[in-house]
């Protein structure tokens, strides 16, 4: 199966279909993969995987997917090619989003939209299961097919179904794997855990700081002037009490304050009040000159003196 095509990518119907192979091929399902023949991009192949806990379980199934050239606004056409017991082979299925209910298919929906539908009406029975293309197998007839269809292989695609769509990885298998391989921190935590370990014993002591002193050399010794050795003190030698009344006349030295506040304690203090009572008399004694002078100028006195 392949998405490469030589449809004019123009046409809409093209633009959609290769924007869905795009889509599949970039998020794949373990349940299922699809994509478009080379040489037609309007017919698909899809291998998908029967659903768990019915007797389709562990069943492969090759699906052919014809989408009209009007898609997506027409919903595709889907046949079963592999044998299984619930739909008749190489004949369009009736189901609620292909051609036979084209009233109840939406534009919005699409391949992919079509493959889990499909997968979901596998496992209907009674009325839901009555359709055209649908078959009743008993259900151990059905798992006989499941088992069979894993090595059936598409005469178109030339892969058989379990080629093209491998079992997954069971948990408990990817679990034990982790479990057994060897890693680098495991190896590095044995390796840790059977080495020896060395317990550090608490000191009882610290030993003393010892800085060597050194010695006078021989020669400057022998060069230094022997001279009496001097022997113990007498009491008139040795020094006295201090004199306590010196020390009490003298007194401690008082610290002398800066020089601008020794002369501020000698200017008289003259109060606020002081100074409003000078200006004001200056003040008074001012207009007094200023009132004499003018009735002498205008009495012609000034003049005269």
């Amino acid at each position: 199966m392949a998405t490469r095509t030589a449809h004019n990518k123009n046409n809409s119907a093209v633009k959609r279909i290769l924007q869905e192979a795009r889509e599949l091929a970039n998020d794949p399902s373990t349940d299922y993969v699809a994509a478009p023949l080379e040489d037609d991009i309007f017919e698909w192949h899809c291998t998908l995987r029967g659903s768990p806990g019915t007797e389709f379980e562990g069943g492969l199934y090759h699906v052919r997917i014809l989408l009209p050239a009007e898609y997506p606004f027409r919903p595709p056409s889907i046949m079963l090619l592999t044998p299984n017991g619930r739909f008749e082979l190489n004949t369009k299925i009736c189901i609620s989003f292909t051609n036979y209910h084209e009233e109840q298919w939406q534009p919005a929906w699409g391949v992919r939209t079509a493959i889990i539908g499909l997968q979901g009406f596998f496992p209907l029975k009674g009325e839901a299961a009555v359709g055209v293309a649908a078959i009743e197998y008993p259900a151990s007839e059905r798992r006989r097919l499941a088992q069979l269809s894993r090595d059936w292989t598409c005469p178109h695609c030339k892969q058989s179904n379990l080629d093209l769509l491998p079992d997954p990885v069971a948990p408990s298998t990817a679990v034990a794997d982790l479990e057994t391989a060897p890693t680098v921190e495991v190896a590095a935590a044995e390796a840790v855990a059977e080495a020896p370990v060395v317990v550090a014993q608490p000191q009882s002591h610290v030993l003393p700081l010892q800085i060597p002193i050194p010695s006078p050399a021989p020669d400057f010794i022998a060069r230094m002037p022997a001279g009496p050795t001097p022997g113990p003190l007498t009491p008139a030698e040795r020094p006295g009490p201090p004199d306590l009344a010196l020390t009490a006349a003298v007194g401690p030295f008082a610290p002398q304050a800066p020089v601008y506040q020794q002369a501020a304690a000698r200017r008289p203090n003259v109060s606020d009040t002081q100074r409003v009572i000078n200006l004001l008399d200056a003040a008074i004694a001012f207009l007094l000159a200023c009132i004499t002078w003018i009735v002498l100028r205008r009495f012609g006195i000034a003049d005269a003196i």
